[in-house]
């Protein structure tokens, strides 16, 4: 797949053992962008779907540009203390600690079909935080859909674990 093949892959970012898979080199490619943002459109044009969720800040990018051609509206998921107005939030657990992602207490309205959008899928702490928010105030996660999936961390299953459907498309396997 020609998308797969624009993301560079940084070894030992950020610490050492990781390969940090990075689609600004996809982003920077014109067809390699359109491409993606053409396939996303392409699997859910058909779909009813009220606003697109996307988490900060590479998913803001292709969740974005997606809304945008899908004529949905766009809402940002940041984490604790970046968005200006009343927020609600889900605390989640990381491997040394815990984070925080947010909404807007207006962003999701009870019977909203939301598609959540991110760059990369790994171990999904902040996918399932983000779809346990959204559902708590009243939406629907009809699908989690990403560019990258690294399924060797487990996120897909993590997901799908809690009755998510899950996209991606591309996978890194492996280092």
């Amino acid at each position: 797949m020609p998308i797969k093949s624009r993301i560079r892959t940084v070894p030992h970012y950020p610490k050492p053992g990781v390969m940090f898979r990075d689609i600004t080199t996809l982003l920077k490619d014109p067809v390699g962008f359109r491409i993606t943002i053409q396939e996303l459109v392409n699997r859910y044009s058909g779909a009813r779907i009220d606003k697109i969720a996307a988490i900060e800040s590479r998913g803001f990018i292709i969740g974005s540009a997606l809304a945008f051609q899908l004529g949905v509206g766009f809402v940002p998921v940041r984490k604790q203390g970046k968005l200006p107005a009343e927020t609600v939030g889900h605390d989640y657990e990381l491997e040394y600690g815990t984070d925080r992602v947010e909404l807007h207490t207006d962003a999701i309205s009870k019977g909203d079909r939301v598609l959540l959008v991110d760059d990369l899928i790994a171990t999904g702490g902040t996918a399932e935080a983000t779809c346990k928010l959204i559902t708590s105030m009243g939406g629907e996660v009809v699908e989690c859909a990403f560019v990258i999936d690294l399924p060797d961390l487990g996120g897909r299953k993590r997901l799908e674990g809690h009755g998510h459907k899950v996209f991606a498309l591309c996978e890194f396997e492996g280092d």
